[in-house]
């Protein structure tokens, strides 16, 4: 669905990736975890279109995407939820999923219902300013609002970041739903314990390189996983 092949992106005057290569396959949960500085956002921005690689390729259903603006990557249906979150905080929660639907032209009203049976919170806060939502409701609508442009692959850079453990759970919870109901998930999580318990397949990033990649299962028991990103 989704093919990285030999990427390689400058930024910041360094090379932040280096040469990677890795496949999305539609219905799956990839992650990539690795440290700060390995080299994952720049991946996922790259793919979003909001980066310019120095080399390789990005294809989705064997369509170039290097090149193509952002709203066009958008509207072939994958969507980026950032670190975070970056709502828009004087707008209403409604406005702001309104405003991840913004190049659609049909009716919302099933999609804002089925965002609101997946998080009932913001349907309780629905005409509330955004900026005044808990870190975790934020979160919620930030995946809520990607969600609204109907998206085949969702990417989610840092969804647990700075939220509490009780909430951490309920959106990993989420983001197995927004599986089951058919959308690719290619995730960026430091907490690379739960992450790669819901993954399909994982990748390990150091320095701008693919080092290892496998299932998820397998890489939870791999030693060298173990020692540098689950603290065993």
């Amino acid at each position: 669905m989704l093919k990285i092949e030999h990427l390689s992106v400058n930024y910041g005057g360094i090379e932040a990736v280096r040469d990677i290569s890795f496949e999305v396959p539609e219905g799956a949960i990839i992650t990539l975890i690795g440290a700060n500085g390995a080299g994952k956002s720049t991946t996922l921005r790259s793919i979003a279109g909001l980066l310019k690689p120095k080399s390789g390729s990005i294809t989705y259903n064997g369509e170039e995407l290097i090149g193509k603006p952002t709203d066009q990557i958008v509207g072939r249906g994958i969507t980026l939820v950032p670190e975070g979150r970056h709502v828009f905080p004087d707008m209403t929660v409604l406005e702001n999923l309104k405003i991840g639907a913004y190049l659609r032209k049909d009716n919302l009203t099933k999609d804002i219902k089925w965002v609101y049976e997946l998080f009932p919170r913001l349907e309780e806060r629905s005409w509330q300013a955004a900026g005044t939502l808990s870190g975790g409701e934020q979160q919620m609508l930030a995946v809520g609002r990607a969600l609204m442009s109907k998206p085949k692959v969702i990417m989610m850079d840092e969804p647990s970041l700075g939220l509490a453990p009780i909430i951490v759970q309920g959106i990993f919870d989420i983001i197995k739903e927004i599986n089951r109901q058919g959308v690719t998930v290619l995730l960026i999580e430091q907490n690379a314990n739960m992450a790669l318990h819901i993954a399909d397949i994982g990748y390990v990033l150091e320095t701008g390189q693919i080092t290892m990649s496998g299932p998820g299962k397998e890489l939870l028991q791999n030693d060298d996983v173990k020692k540098a990103y689950l603290g065993k």
